[in-house]
Order: structure tokens, then C-alpha cells, then sequence
């Protein structure tokens, strides 16, 4: 017990070192992406720049700092915004049952079974270097997992004493859903939201990676994986280092976080079982 809460204050205080430098360092030490300084350009790390230089001569510890900031803003978005459509989705379907629940979880697999890249993809191909289009892609490859997680909670609710007494009293369904199931579905879609974040995180650089996402001008860590592909050939270690233990940081440190919510859960389910 103590050593996992330790290890999910370390994982909370790392997220929110994250944050910090996702926000600080730009405003400490900014910089223009579109101004260049060949001068400059290719260094490795050092005492001017800790994380080494680009191509282009701009500081890679401002820009890692410039692209977490993109990233965790587009993945935080997504997470929210996934959790209120699954949240919404799975207490229709968990607390009503019926052609509620037929109607959600048919939508809901029809959207699994369409590969979560390839959609993406194709919406953000239509709409390229839109913020917005990213996130609505995100956000309909993600909202699914929250609406069977919610859903899967509250089916065991719908025939327990407690909510079975607020029928016979006649209490409205929808008073029924907010006093009984909406904070349990809550408490579920929370750690959800938690884990999304991680996940949206890797979806949105891939996206870049791939050139769909943001513009190459806009820094992201999808983008500035991309451009370190080519310099990691020239020995350029640095530009593809930097980034990529950004965005493994961040989702290792957001799933500790996340998984530290959802064990508490599983142990009280257990102990009521006994």
C-alpha cells in the first residue's frame, strides 16, 4: 500500500512538472519558429541549449516545451469531451436499458469497428492543420471505451434494493439516474478521462508523425518526431531523444495516475463480495 502511494504521488508531482514546464519555459525563453539561425544550428546539448538545436537553429528545450503544451491541450480536450459523450451514452444505456441501450452500444460498435487511425486520418485529411478536426477525430475513436466501462458499471445497479424502492415510489427515471447511477457512472468515467489523456497523447503525435495532423511549422511532438528521423541518420540523437521521452513521460506518468483510481475500486468490489 505505501509503496503504491508513493509511486502515484511521484507519478502526480512528475504530471504536474510536466505542466509546468509545458508552460513556463516558452514564456521564460521564447522564440520564433518561423525566424531561423544556421549559426546555431545542429548543436548537441549543452550549457546554451540543454536540449541541443535543430536544423533550423531554434532551441529544442523551448520547442519539446512548445509541442507538450500543443499535445497535452489537444489530448486533455479530447479526454474531456470523450468522457461527457461516453458518460452520457452509457448511463442512457446501463440505467434505461431497452432501445436506449440497443441504440448506444450498436453506434458504439459500429464506430469500433472501424480502425480508430484510419478514421482519423480520413477526417483530419479533409480538414488539415485544424485543431479542431483533430480533436473531433479523437473524440470518435475514443468515447466508446468510456460508454461500455460506464455502461458495464451500471448494469449491476439497475436491480439492487435501493433503486428498485425509488421505482416503486415513483420517482422518475431521470431523478432516479441522477441520485443513483450519475455518481457512480461519474466516479468510473473520472479514471477513464485520466487514461485518455495517455492515450490521445500518442494518438495525436502519431497523427502528426504521419504528416496529417498539425502543420511541420506548428510545434508538436508528433512533428518533431518526424523532422528527428532524417537527423537521427546524421547522428542527431538529441532531436529524437528529447521528444520521445516527452511523450513517454507523460503517458507513463498519466497511467500510474490513472490505474491508482481504479485499483481502490476493484479492492472494494472484492471485500463486498466476500
Amino acid at each position: 500500500m505505501a509503496d503504491r502511494r508513493v509511486a502515484v504521488w511521484a507519478a502526480a508531482g512528475f504530471v504536474a512538472l510536466l505542466t509546468v514546464y509545458a508552460i513556463a519555459a516558452p514564456l521564460v525563453h521564447p522564440i520564433d519558429e518561423a525566424i531561423t539561425d544556421f549559426a546555431a544550428a545542429d548543436q548537441g546539448p549543452g550549457a546554451a541549449h540543454w536540449f541541443g538545436t535543430d536544423s533550423s537553429g531554434r532551441d529544442l528545450f523551448t520547442l519539446v516545451a512548445k509541442a507538450m503544451r500543443v499535445s497535452l491541450g489537444i489530448s486533455a480536450a479530447t479526454a474531456v469531451v470523450s468522457t461527457i459523450v461516453g458518460l452520457v451514452v452509457g448511463v442512457a444505456a446501463g440505467a434505461f436499458g431497452g432501445w436506449w441501450d440497443r441504440i448506444g452500444m450498436r453506434v458504439a460498435d459500429a464506430m469500433t469497428a472501424i480502425p480508430s487511425l484510419l478514421l482519423s486520418l480520413l477526417i483530419v485529411s479533409m480538414f488539415h492543420g485544424s485543431v479542431t478536426a483533430i480533436v473531433v477525430s479523437l473524440v470518435l475513436t475514443h468515447w466508446t471505451a468510456v460508454a461500455r466501462v460506464v455502461r458495464a458499471e451500471l448494469l449491476a445497479l439497475r436491480h439492487t434494493e435501493y433503486v428498485e424502492a425509488a421505482r416503486l415510489r415513483g420517482l422518475p427515471a431521470l431523478r432516479i439516474a441522477r441520485i443513483h447511477f450519475l455518481p457512480v457512472a461519474a466516479g468510473q468515467a473520472s479514471v477513464a478521462a485520466v487514461l485518455l489523456v495517455a492515450h490521445a497523447i500518442w494518438h495525436e503525435s502519431t497523427l502528426s508523425f504521419l504528416g496529417a495532423g498539425l502543420p511541420p511549422h506548428q510545434a508538436s511532438l508528433g512533428t518533431l518526431l518526424s523532422e528527428a528521423g532524417e537527423a537521427l541518420l546524421l547522428g542527431q540523437w538529441w532531436r529524437l531523444v528529447f521528444p520521445a521521452g516527452a511523450i513517454v513521460a507523460a503517458t507513463l506518468a498519466l497511467s500510474v495516475l490513472g490505474r491508482s483510481f481504479t485499483a481502490p475500486r476493484i479492492a472494494n468490489r472484492t471485500e463486498a463480495v466476500a
